[in-house]
């Protein structure tokens, strides 16, 4: 740490999206005076997006809470450390001795994987408070892709990862790596990646219903319409095997299936697909065959193809995809990581290798996934009475209000409770429902290690951040604010107080550091002579190059017999809903709501709070509505005027933007926007308020195998406001 006359530069990773840049800050006079790409990084080689420089303004922003705070009529007021813990430990007990332990809701939100503090202290918490009633992101995101990696591999984190930097033919669909620098495939300086792979000859094919900035780096991009990528995937197969073009190679031996698979794909020819996607059949076949001939090649599908109503078998499909043309677990296909701390292995030997459908929610009979309930659920089991009711929830670095499907049912629904704790460091839309708001340290007054992207990245590295500045005296890591919650619950009677010291002090024996040092000891580069230790780590400041990603099947499948299912039965059975669906599907013109939306990714933001760093969202309105030129004219619609945009659960208002790289039919609004609502304290996001999609998505909307959110393709209508007026006049 620096002192406060002295300026020196600190090297650490950003941790603010998922790329993990490696990177350089100047501190002088006890402030971040700079914040630049680390050119040492092996990883992202100097690479940074806009982004970082918000750390800076993340550790001085002064709406960022420092101290505990309570909720009352007047606002909310601090409160001291203890005060807090006791109440909310009081406040949760109470309840789930008057209600049972289901009474409480828990959810996380994305920033938890950010931080390995949260990572490492959350779950133990979350097993303390004993409730069934958990939900996460990740049913708003990657649930699909994980619950294909638990039914084909054994194990929901044993995610494929494309080879990018050695690939001849990288196919994109529902992905924006351009921007996101992966998701689900870590790669900083993605676009410098992507233009790699043409300048060595390969090609890159983009599948997106809108023309995005990775489509502007690659050979050739194909609008699809939203949420039929299924069928796209089934006709490249089936071109695949009517022309005998398969390929698995050396998996062929250790994969059972092939023949359904077969058998499956058989009834899409794609003739029979084209009309439902939007492509025709010729461009679907030759792609088919390009994918075949590539030396290497990968399929990657993100965040478009998962939250859609057919996320589940489009997720299978990908990988399916990868196998039969040889290019699973192979160079420059779709690989697995090796990461210092191997989380995969490390969470199998705990037993934690994933489930699915143990249970199913108290209202809507969805099914459960690694012991979480689709996010989309939590309003209507804190609205409907009855026994296992909602009535108090803790959320931790998450906004929900703005993140998961009728954020204004969720709005309301939160406002009902008997009880509500936050951890986080803003009053943002969720947490000013919380009755207690327990704020963390920030970003730079703790040291990080990112123990998911490695999991995920495209090539094996490994670094370790340490804390910039000293937290406040009275500041408290999120991990030593769940360990005092954990000390705390389930305690009554005298000696209660007794017994919760002796809890927080064996805790504290075990700080991160301590556990994050065994894991890399005992990892797969820890147990030779001279291997890693948390101390090695901590002399590389700029991090450690392991190599590139390398075969390893079956050694590392989870499988019985550690063998390949490529056609689980349940994701067989789900195609039949795709077979309805191409029988039955009909042109949305001339219905109520005519149009498609979508969601889209942007550089600088990433989750909600962002918007609160005026570096970030200064310039143009970045909250628009984007609307192909030909379906504004026939709306007698032109930019940048204000339209009123409805869907089932609501509408809004929001400046429309024409551009030719939507596809005719589809619009879309940028997601974590919408921060008008009253009693929000964040200055900045205020000023920029923009529109929340999620006031648009509908959460009865989802993919009925994995019940993962079905954010793409939601069914809206684009209106003059005028027009409106003039209807209520009439």
């Amino acid at each position: 740490m620096s002192t406060p006359t002295e300026a020196t530069t600190h090297y650490r990773t950003c941790n603010l999206c998922e790329a993990m840049c490696g990177i350089a800050v100047e501190v002088a006079g006890g402030r971040v005076a700079s914040i630049r790409g680390d050119k040492a990084d092996p990883f992202s080689r100097g690479y940074i997006c806009p982004k970082a420089a918000a750390l800076a303004d993340l550790h001085e922003d002064p709406d960022r809470l420092r101290y505990p705070v309570r909720r009352s009529g007047a606002g909310f007021t601090r409160i001291g450390w203890d005060e807090a813990f006791d109440e909310v430990a009081s406040r949760l007990n109470a309840v789930q001795a008057e209600h049972g332990r289901n009474a409480v809701g828990l959810y996380l939100g994305n920033p938890n994987v950010h931080n390995y503090g949260s990572m490492l202290y959350a779950l133990p918490f979350v097993q303390a408070l004993g409730t069934r009633n958990r939900f996460s992101a990740t049913s708003v995101d990657q649930l699909p892709q994980q619950m294909a990696s638990l039914f084909l591999f054994g194990h929901q984190l044993l995610l494929p990862i494309p080879d990018l930097d050695r690939t001849d033919f990288f196919l994109v669909l529902g992905a924006n790596p351009a921007i996101s620098n992966g998701s689900l495939m870590t790669a900083p300086g993605a676009p410098k990646r992507i233009q790699a792979i043409r300048d060595r000859g390969g090609k890159v094919v983009v599948i997106d219903p809108r023309h995005t900035e990775t489509a502007e780096l690659a050979t050739r991009h194909h609008f699809i319409r939203p949420g039929t990528d299924v069928f796209l995937l089934l006709g490249l197969l089936q071109t695949l095997f009517a022309e005998k073009l398969t390929a698995p190679g050396r998996l062929l031996a250790m994969t059972d299936g092939l023949d359904v698979l077969e058998r499956q794909v058989a009834d899409f020819p794609p003739e029979r697909v084209a009309a439902i996607t939007g492509i025709d059949a010729a461009a679907i076949r030759l792609l088919a065959r390009e994918l075949a001939a590539a030396r290497s090649a990968v399929a990657y599908g993100r965040l478009g193809t998962c939250t859609q109503e057919f996320g589940g078998v489009t997720a299978w499909l990908v990988t399916a995809l990868n196998l039969v043309t040889g290019n699973l677990d192979r160079v420059g296909g779709a690989m697995f990581t090796r990461p210092a701390v191997d989380l995969v292995a490390l969470t199998a030997k705990l037993g934690q290798k994933g489930h699915f459908d143990k249970g199913r929610s108290r209202v809507r009979n969805l099914p459960e996934f690694a012991g979480e309930y689709p996010a989309s659920t939590m309003a209507e089991e804190m609205l409907t009475e009855g026994p296992g009711q909602i009535r108090a929830m803790v959320t931790i670095a998450g906004n929900p209000v703005l993140s998961t499907p009728n954020g204004q049912k969720l709005d309301q629904a939160l406002s009902g409770l008997d009880f509500m704790a936050s951890v986080d460091f803003y009053v943002n839309e969720t947490t000013r429902h919380a009755n207690i708001i327990l704020p963390p340290t920030g970003a730079l007054e703790h040291e990080n290690y990112d123990l998911v992207f490695h999991v995920l990245a495209v090539r094996n590295t490994t670094k370790f951040s340490p804390a910039l500045f000293p937290p406040a005296p009275d500041a408290r890591h999120d991990w030593e604010i769940f360990q005092e919650l954990i000390s705390r619950l389930g305690k009554s009677g005298p000696a209660a107080p007794l017994l919760a010291r002796a809890k927080r002090a064996a805790l504290r024996r075990l700080p991160p550091e301590r556990l994050l040092d065994v894991a890399l000891r005992t990892g797969p580069y820890g147990i030779r002579r001279g291997g890693l230790s948390l101390a090695r780590l901590k002399e590389e400041v700029h991090g450690i190059d392991l190599g590139p990603l390398s075969p390893c099947l079956p050694e590392r499948l989870f499988t019985p017999g550690k063998r390949i299912a490529i056609a689980p039965e349940l994701f067989v059975r789900d195609l039949d809903r795709a077979r309805q669906k191409l029988s039955s599907a009909t042109n949305l013109e001339g219905q109520s709501f005519d149009l498609e939306l979508i969601g889209r990714r942007q550089m600088r933001s990433n989750n909600s709070w962002m918007h609160n760093s005026h570096r970030l969202v200064k310039g143009r309105n970045r909250c628009t509505l984007l609307m192909h030129p030909d379906d504004a004219a026939k709306r007698q619609l032109a930019s940048p005027q204000k339209v009123r945009i409805s869907s089932r659960v609501g509408s809004l208002e929001i400046e429309l933007e024409v551009s030719q790289e939507m596809m005719p039919g589809v619009v879309s609004i940028p997601h974590g926007w919408g921060h008008g609502r009253p009693g929000v304290e964040l200055t900045t996001a205020q000023k920029h308020a923009g529109e929340s999609v999620n006031d648009l998505t509908d959460e009865l909307a989802i993919d009925a195998l994995s019940g993962n959110a079905a954010l793409s393709g939601v069914p809206v209508r684009v209106e003059r406001v005028e027009s409106i007026l003039n209807r209520a006049l009439e």
